[in-house]
């Protein structure tokens, strides 16, 4: 996306949000402050990141950083657009990466390329590309990354005498040699409770929701990579091969805990997961690639992160370079990742800092795995890059509605993706943005 597309949809964009505090922004030209210590707000959800701002501010004492803890999500892209709307947005804001062409649209962020230095070069390729938006400009600095994974119970793999997959067709008999085996069991399940999951496997396929091109929007949600995606798991719902209930249920716990459902695709934050839903099952689960839809490929998609944006606000404020210089640091100093690490839980988005130090030895629930981060890293090299577009709330929502009336129903998968497509483009034009193809 490039900035006349950012500026010209603005207003649009306010739209969507429901916001009240929309309006031209103003010149975002940067005026340094020309002394004195610069004290800069840093908006994130993230939890103890006080504690990391405070390295910062003991070392730095010329630039000082506060932190605010705000939730995360809608809301804080809300707030944070009202704010900068009415002059008083902070300097520095955590982004999660599929908010970034929201934010960019409403003119909050600033391009910080000729500030960003060498950070491009920390980073995984597909992980970058989600900051740059596919443009020369950079928006922010990646924080932390949540590539996509297999998890499966060891125990019960060999049990049943199942071949860990390496592609997804070995994954399809995977699931269909369970239930012949085992009816009671399922390789795993099918769920519409978070499209962030599904958003992540159609990443991996290929898949490119949002594009952009000169003034105009081009939205392909129901394009082949992600009818591919659709209709694998749309086959495997149908035939019972695989579970259809939604994740994250009490239900849902007890599955992982009980050997019900004995493998999972989800991101590397995952063990924090069976730590809290499947206790009794600690040291059984292994981590391995995604399974690849082309034999000996090594792609990935991912599930969830964010970054480190400056606001145009700090911008005016003559506040950029300063902000610049702190969400580098936050994001690829050693110390300073090693303690979003310790004190924040986060898998960091730099990879030198994705093995050793904080991460040198494996989480406690997969003590039997020692090499859990070092496999985890080697997934995250090949992360493929995602395409947001400035509405892809209206895009998750339609996703819940319509896929998960088609995961209880086991029919309707197709149907479903052509629902979000329609619904996704019909918001873009209803709040004024130009739509292509």
């Amino acid at each position: 996306m490039h900035r006349r597309l950012a500026l010209a949809s603005a207003a649009a964009l306010c739209g969507t949000l429901v916001l009240t505090a929309c309006g031209s922004s103003g010149d975002s030209g940067d005026t340094e402050a020309a002394a004195g210590p610069v004290k800069l707000t840093f908006w994130s959800w993230t939890p103890n990141m006080d504690k990391v701002a405070a390295l910062w501010n003991t070392s730095h004492p010329d630039i000082q950083v506060s932190v605010q803890k705000q939730a995360s999500g809608d809301d804080l892209v809300t707030k944070t657009i009202t704010a900068a709307k009415a002059g008083n947005a902070p300097d520095l804001v955590q982004v999660e990466y599929q908010a970034l062409p929201t934010l960019v649209s409403n003119d909050v962020l600033a391009d910080i390329a000729k500030r960003a230095g060498s950070a491009e070069g920390q980073f995984a390729a597909g992980v970058w590309q989600q900051v740059t938006l596919g443009s020369d400009a950079v928006y922010a600095i990646p924080e932390d990354t949540a590539p996509l994974a297999f998890y499966y119970r060891t125990d019960l793999f060999d049990r049943y005498g199942l071949k860990v997959p390496a592609t997804w067709a070995e994954f399809a008999d995977a699931a269909r040699q369970l239930k012949q085996k085992d009816p009671s069991k399922s390789l795993t399940t099918f769920s519409a409770n978070d499209p962030g999951l599904f958003a992540g496997l159609a990443q991996q396929a290929g898949a490119k929701w949002w594009t952009a091109s000169g003034d105009a929007w081009k939205v392909a949600i129901d394009d082949d990579a992600t009818k591919k995606v659709a209709d694998f798991w749309g086959g495997l719902v149908a035939e019972g091969a695989v579970d259809n209930q939604p994740m994250y249920t009490p239900a849902w716990s007890k599955a992982l805990n009980d050997g019900s459902q004995i493998a999972w695709v989800s991101a590397v934050w995952a063990p924090g997961v069976f730590t809290s839903s499947a206790p009794d099952t600690k040291g059984k689960w292994a981590i391995a690639p995604l399974p690849q839809w082309t034999a000996g490929n090594s792609v990935t998609g991912s599930w969830g992160g964010s970054s480190t944006g400056v606001t145009t606000g700090a911008e005016k404020a003559g506040h950029a370079d300063a902000a610049a210089q702190f969400a580098t640091w936050l994001n690829t100093d050693p110390q300073a990742v090693t303690a979003l690490v310790k004190e924040a839980g986060i898998y960091p988005a730099a990879t030198a800092a994705q093995t050793g130090g904080a991460l040198a030895s494996a989480p406690e629930f997969f003590a039997d795995q020692p090499d859990f981060y070092p496999r985890a890293a080697e997934i995250a090299k090949n992360t493929a890059p995602a395409a947001w577009g400035p509405n892809v709330n209206v895009a998750y929502s339609a996703f819940k509605d319509a896929f998960g009336k088609a995961a209880q129903s086991r029919s309707g998968f197709p149907a479903a993706l052509t629902a979000i497509q329609q619904a996704t483009v019909a918001d873009l034009k209803k709040n004024g943005f130009t739509t292509q193809g």
